[in-house]
C-alpha cells in the first residue's frame, strides 16, 4: 500500500537532515577534506623515517688510494629542519659527529688502513631519534706500485708428477704436500731431495683436496667446494677433528695464533683454529685493481705470499692492509719441453725459516725448485 506524505513534513525532514550533517561536520562536506588534511601528515612517529641530511661527496664507488684522506660533504633536505647531529663513520669507526656548519668533515689518512671496497655512513639525529642512515661503498687501492722481483734457481728436486700439488709446507726437514682431484686426493709427507712419498693418507673419494698448514703441532686441510676440512696429528696423520667454513677452500697458511685461508676471490681470511670461526679478512689489491684468483699461500717473513691461479706469478701480499707489495714474476721455470701433457700450472709454496729456503713446484709439475728472490 503506497503512503500519501503532505509536502510541508517532506520539507520538514529535508530541514532537519541538512542540519544534523552540518552539525556533525563542522560544514557541509568537511568530512572528505578532513581526511586528505590527516593524510598529507606522516603518521605518528614516523618523523624518524624521514632523511634530513643527503651525502653530496664521496659518490658510490668513489676511487680512493691508501692512507690518504677523503673529503666528505654533507647538504640539509630541509632549510627549517636542522638535525641536533650528523656522526660520520668510516669502515665501522667513527670519523666526526657535526652539528653546525660547514656540513663537512674528513677521513684522515691514518684511518683509511685497508684496501678494497669500505663503506661510509652517516647518520642524522633529530629531538633524540635516529633519522635514516645514509650509506655508500668506496673502493681503496693500494698507495704503491708493486715491485717486480725475478728468480734464480738454486736447486731442483725430483717431484711426483702425478701429484696435482694444492698446498705445501716446510716442517722438520720434511715437506707435507696435499693433493686435488676427486679420487686422487691425499695428504703426504715427502722427502725433499729424492721426492719419495714417506706417508700417504687418502682423502674421501668425493673430496677434492686443497690447501694445507701447520698450526699448533696440527695439519689442517681444506677441500674445494665441500665446505669441509681436517685436522690431523702430524706424527700419525691421525685425522681428530672436522672443520666447517662457508666458502670455497683453496690456500692455506699461518701467522701466529691464526690460519689464514683463500677462497679463489681477492679476498683472505683470518680464522681462529680451535672453533674455526672466521675473525677477520683482507681483500687484495694492488695501485690498479683487485687481485682474484688467490690460491695457495705461504707465510714468509711478514708477508702473505699467494700464487694466482693460472698465472706465473706470486702476489707479495702485506697482511695488514691488503695491499700487494711485489709480484715475483715465474716465467720459465718449469720450461714447456720438460711438461707432460697433463702438466698444470704454478702451485705450491713452502718456506724454511731456519736456512730461509724456498720452495715452489706445480700441479703435476716433475720438479721442486728451491729458488732465491732477486728484488
Amino acid at each position: 500500500m503506497k503512503m500519501n506524505y503532505p509536502k510541508y513534513l517532506i520539507t520538514i525532514s529535508v530541514l532537519l537532515l541538512l542540519a544534523w550533517t552540518i552539525s556533525c561536520s563542522g560544514r557541509a562536506g568537511n568530512r572528505d577534506e578532513g581526511k586528505a588534511t590527516a593524510a598529507a601528515l606522516p603518521p605518528k612517529g614516523e618523523e624518524a623515517a624521514v632523511s634530513l641530511v643527503k651525502l653530496v661527496t664521496p659518490a658510490e664507488n668513489t676511487e680512493c688510494v691508501l692512507n690518504k684522506p677523503i673529503e666528505v660533504e654533507i647538504e640539509l633536505v630541509f632549510k627549517n629542519r636542522i638535525p641536533d647531529s650528523v656522526a660520520v663513520y668510516f669502515d665501522s669507526r667513527a670519523v666526526k659527529t657535526l652539528k653546525s656548519e660547514p656540513w663537512k668533515c674528513t677521513v684522515p689518512g691514518n684511518m683509511v688502513t685497508g684496501t678494497g671496497r669500505k663503506a661510509l655512513k652517516v647518520i642524522a639525529f633529530k629531538d633524540g631519534k635516529l633519522q635514516n642512515p645514509i650509506a655508500r661503498f668506496l673502493v681503496v687501492y693500494s698507495d704503491i706500485v708493486p715491485s717486480l722481483n725475478k728468480y734464480k734457481v738454486v736447486n731442483s728436486y725430483p717431484h711426483d708428477k702425478r701429484a696435482f700439488t694444492q698446498g705445501l709446507f716446510y716442517d722438520s726437514g720434511s715437506l707435507f704436500e696435499s693433493t686435488g682431484q676427486e679420487t686422487e686426493s691425499s695428504l703426504r709427507e715427502v722427502e725433499i731431495t729424492t721426492g719419495r712419498v714417506l706417508r700417504q693418507l687418502n682423502i674421501d673419494a668425493s673430496l677434492f683436496g686443497e690447501g694445507i698448514t701447520l698450526c699448533k703441532g696440527r695439519i689442517f686441510q681444506v677441500t674445494w667446494r665441500s665446505k669441509v676440512g681436517f685436522v690431523y696429528e702430524k706424527e700419525t696423520f691421525k685425522q681428530v677433528n672436522k672443520i666447517y667454513y662457508p666458502t670455497e677452500g683453496w690456500g692455506l697458511t699461518t701467522i701466529g695464533d691464526r690460519i689464514v685461508m683463500s677462497d679463489g676471490t681477492n679476498i683472505i681470511y683470518f680464522y681462529e683454529p680451535e672453533m674455526f670461526t672466521s675473525v677477520s679478512r683482507i681483500e687484495v689489491f694492488d695501485n690498479e685493481k683487485k687481485i682474484d684468483s688467490l690460491n695457495e699461500l705461504e707465510y714468509i717473513n711478514g708477508e702473505i705470499w699467494a700464487n694466482i691461479w693460472m698465472e706465473d706469478r706470486i702476489a707479495r701480499i702485506d697482511p695488514v692492509s691488503g695491499k700487494v707489495k711485489a709480484y715475483i714474476d715465474l716465467t720459465g721455470l718449469f720450461p714447456q719441453n720438460e711438461r707432460n701433457p697433463e702438466a698444470e700450472v704454478l702451485n705450491g709454496i713452502a718456506y724454511d725459516p731456519a736456512s730461509k729456503r724456498i720452495f715452489v713446484t706445480g700441479k703435476r709439475w716433475s720438479k721442486l725448485y728451491e729458488i732465491r728472490v732477486i728484488e
